[in-house]
């Protein structure tokens, strides 16, 4: 076994060194930083404002009392329904993966939206697919994607095209990512409160999106709770249907009958008259037992029916909020004085690095 000796290394860096050599080389220094400030200037110019418009809101969880009405109501008519003690898949912090879903994405598609300053009205996936300013830096990569299209020469869809979330186009699906970045859900796993932040360069657009994005939320939550609810209650509309003809035909068929042999003595018709109105009778009851059945499944889809209290409702915001231009260029003329310094600094590492 052989023993290696480790030297420990120390680097002693002059500072008074580094500054003096900076200021001698001040000139070439603050071009660089000015330079480098017209860059970011530019770039800030050429991004378009961003605008933020939020709502916040909380779901209200039914409460035992209101389910143990409903079941107390079921039991006096001889029916066990527990409800309340199911589960719940769809619970508040999966919610961002709801709105990131594809067929939630697709369902904006054709929303109105318009323009603050000038107007117009577009659907959304036209507003994002065809009237979006781009920023300066992404200038290069857009005149590439459209170059490489153009070689392709893919085939547009139709004006009669429908948009199918289960097989989008290649542009559709660039337009549902673009949404995708634009929407942001955020679940307070405390306090269940849901915060949906949406981002758009018009200010007017951001507010219509964040109110539209809060009911498609609200209505899909909806419609899954209530999915089994409403097909209970579309189930016992039938049942009643049905009821109600059956015992209409008995009621009928009995007073038929009896209106025609009124002055029969004979104990065969008499049979036949008492087998008929037992059979209206049973028909009868059978059609009140529906009927209740029904009003439960109305209560219970009512008790299935989620509600949200809007703690803030989206609003046209007024300032952007997009980086102050006077903060980048402070960073981009940071970015020159650094670029500089550090050229000069490994140019002249041998003055002051000791090690």
């Amino acid at each position: 076994m052989y023993l290696m000796e480790e030297r420990k290394k120390i680097i002693n860096i002059n500072i008074a060194e580094v500054i003096k050599l900076i200021y001698t080389d001040r000139k070439k220094v603050c071009i660089y930083s000015f330079v480098a400030g017209v860059i970011g200037v530019a770039l800030a110019f050429g991004t378009p404002k961003i605008y933020k418009s939020t709502v916040i809101l909380a779901p209200e969880e039914s409460g035992n009392g209101f389910s143990g009405s409903i079941s107390s109501l079921a039991s006096m008519v001889g029916m066990n329904m527990k409800i309340g003690q199911t589960g719940d898949a769809l619970y508040p912090e999966i919610y961002p993966d709801l709105m990131n879903s594809t067929d939630f994405l697709v369902g904006l598609f054709a929303i109105r939206v318009t323009k603050d300053k000038t107007g117009e009205t577009y659907t959304y996936q036209n507003y994002i697919q065809d009237h979006q300013k781009l920023a300066v830096s992404d200038y290069p990569k857009a005149m590439i994607v459209n170059l490489i299209e153009k070689l392709k020469d893919e085939d547009n869809p139709g004006p009669g095209h429908k948009v199918d979330p289960f097989r989008l186009t290649k542009k559709e699906d660039e337009v549902a990512k673009s949404i995708k970045e634009n929407l942001s859900c955020e679940v307070d796993k405390k306090t269940n409160v849901i915060t949906i932040t949406v981002t758009d360069q018009d200010p007017l657009i951001a507010a219509t999106i964040a109110d539209s994005v809060q009911s498609h939320l609200q209505e899909a939550i909806t419609d899954y709770r209530t999915k089994k609810a409403r097909i209970d209650l579309e189930y016992m509309n039938k049942l009643l249907t049905e009821a109600r003809k059956q015992y209409d035909k008995a009621r009928q068929l009995y007073a038929t009958y009896a209106d025609a042999n009124q002055e029969v003595m004979l104990q065969s018709y008499r049979s036949k008259e008492e087998d008929l109105e037992n059979d209206m009778q049973l028909k009868y009851n059978i059609y009140q037992q529906v009927v209740e059945q029904r009003q439960l499944a109305q209560a219970k889809l009512q008790e299935r029916t989620p509600a949200f209290t809007i703690i803030q409702r989206a609003t046209v915001p007024i300032k952007h909020s997009s980086r102050p231009k006077v903060i980048t260029l402070a960073i981009w003329m940071f970015l020159g004085f650094m670029l500089r310094s550090g050229m000069l600094a490994w140019r002249n590492r041998e003055k002051f690095i000791n090690i």
